[in-house]
C-alpha cells in the first residue's frame, strides 16, 4: 500500500489564538482534504511540556529549561522535515518568520518541494525584483516551487509538485 506524501507546514501561525484558528481551520484542512499528511510542527512537541515551563517564575530554572526544550522542539522538527516530500511555508508579516525561514532553507537542501503562501499584501521584499527575503525567495523557486498570493491556489500547486499517484 502507497504512503501518503507527507506535506509539513512551516509558520509562526501557532504562537497566536488568531493564527492557530487560521492554521486548523484553514490551512490544515485544506492539505489533508486533498489526501495528504500533514506533518504540524505545532503538535510534535506536547503542549503540556510547554505549558510546564510557561508556568514556571521567571528565573534561571525556567532559562535552563527552556534551553534544554528548545533542543527537542528543534529536533524534533527537524526529523518532521527529514520525512517531508513538501513544505506549505506560510510568509506573511512585515518580514518572513526567521523559524520559517530557517524551515525553508533546510527543507530546499533535503530536496521539499516548497509552496510559499504570502496573503499579506503589505511590501515585504528586499527590492522591486522579489516578493519577500530574496533568499528566503531562492530556496522556494531553487525547490521548484514558488510563492502564490491567494489559497485558492494553494492545493492545486501541490497536486502539480507532488502528485498524489506517485506516492
Amino acid at each position: 500500500m502507497k504512503q501518503p506524501i507527507k506535506i509539513y507546514i512551516a509558520s509562526p501561525l501557532g504562537f497566536s489564538e488568531v493564527g492557530r484558528k487560521f492554521y486548523y481551520e484553514v490551512l490544515v484542512p485544506l492539505i489533508a482534504n486533498a489526501g495528504y499528511e500533514v506533518l504540524d510542527p505545532w503538535v510534535l512537541t506536547p503542549q503540556t511540556t510547554i505549558d510546564e515551563l510557561l508556568t514556571m517564575p521567571y528565573g534561571a530554572t525556567k532559562r535552563d529549561a527552556w534551553r534544554k526544550l528548545n533542543l527537542v522542539i528543534g529536533e524534533n522538527n527537524k526529523r518532521a522535515i527529514d520525512s517531508a516530500k513538501g513544505i506549505l511555508a506560510v510568509l506573511d508579516g512585515a518580514d518572513v518568520d526567521s523559524g520559517t525561514a530557517s524551515e525553508i532553507g533546510y527543507g530546499c537542501s533535503r530536496g521539499c518541494k516548497i509552496i510559499g503562501y504570502r496573503g499579506d499584501f503589505r511590501l515585504s521584499a528586499d527590492n522591486e525584483g522579489s516578493i519577500v527575503n530574496l533568499q528566503v525567495e531562492y530556496f522556494i523557486k531553487a525547490s521548484g516551487g514558488t510563492i502564490v498570493t491567494s489559497i485558492a491556489e494553494i492545493q492545486p500547486l501541490l497536486v502539480k509538485l507532488l502528485p498524489l499517484n506517485q506516492a
